[in-house]
């Protein structure tokens, strides 16, 4: 799991976790990250072998 600040938890919460009519879909950040991830990758002639590389680049905030 990526560490984070209690602030850019709240942002997260607020911001980009993916929720269901107020539900939490997305249970920590690292779920974001592959979820996003993947929906990069998607656009890739090999998304297997790219969503684990933007889902890394997104761990070490290299990916905005």
């Amino acid at each position: 799991m990526t560490p984070i600040a209690s602030i850019s938890q709240q942002i997260w919460d607020m911001k980009y976790r993916f929720k269901k009519d107020g539900t939490p879909v997305d249970k920590t950040v690292d779920e974001t990250f592959a979820r996003v991830a993947g929906a990069l990758a998607a656009a890739e002639s090999d998304p297997a072998a790219w969503a684990p590389q933007f889902a890394d680049a997104m761990r070490g905030f290299r990916f905005l």
